[in-house]
């Protein structure tokens, strides 16, 4: 397995968004298929003063616990992905120690607004979580999150009918306010678009 980042160790992908738009849903998702490709894998959580996502990963058993790792932030969620990502960076790394052929570590922000970023020293490759619930809207409102990342996913597609969003208008402005960069639909409930997610991934950052 061959890695595309600067620090020879295991691929570090990131996942950001607003609370409650489905990033751990989504990494619940994404494990199996990466277990089923052969790729060796763990997870960073981060909340504000909780464990909560870590503990809901753990108790999945689609991952053995000491592969999930929480980070308590203390602060806002953005701080310890971007102005100081050390607590990430320490934990990485130890996963990286104690478990020698991992080939890619999932990093979840916590919840955070529009504007969050990941440092591209924490962080390979990063997607952004959106939901149809916050309206049609969102990405017009061009954050740096929607503008920047690697990858946007607009989730919880199933839910557009009943908050009257259009998911077609999502991306029709959602690939002109990223000037053309990726987007995938996903629903994390039935598994529509997870594999294509997979897929970003795997050819972004991971080689088979």
């Amino acid at each position: 397995m061959i890695q595309q980042n600067s620090r020879n160790g295991p691929a570090r992908v990131g996942i950001g968004g607003p609370v409650g738009s489905g990033k751990t849903a989504l990494i619940e998702q994404l494990i199996p298929r990466f277990i089923k490709r052969g790729n060796e894998i763990a997870v960073i959580t981060n909340d504000l003063v909780t464990r909560e996502d870590a503990k809901r990963l753990q108790r999945s058993g689609l991952l053995a616990p000491e592969r999930i790792v929480a980070v308590e932030a203390g602060a806002c969620p953005h701080t310890v992905i971007r102005e100081d990502p050390t607590l990430n960076s320490q934990a990485a790394e130890n996963l990286d120690r104690e478990f020698e052929h991992l080939d890619v570590i999932l990093i979840e922000s916590g919840g955070d607004n529009l504007a969050s970023t990941f440092s591209l020293d924490l962080v390979d490759y990063w997607m952004f979580v959106i939901d149809t619930s916050e309206g049609d809207d969102i990405p017009r409102k061009r954050g740096p999150g929607i503008v920047q990342s690697d990858l946007l996913v607009i989730n919880k597609v199933d839910l557009a009918p009943f908050v009257g969003a259009d998911v077609n208008l999502m991306v029709k402005e959602g690939l002109e306010v990223r000037g053309g960069k990726h987007l995938v639909l996903t629903n994390c409930k039935t598994g529509e678009g997870i594999e294509e997610v997979a897929n970003h991934i795997i050819n972004n950052v991971l080689f088979d």
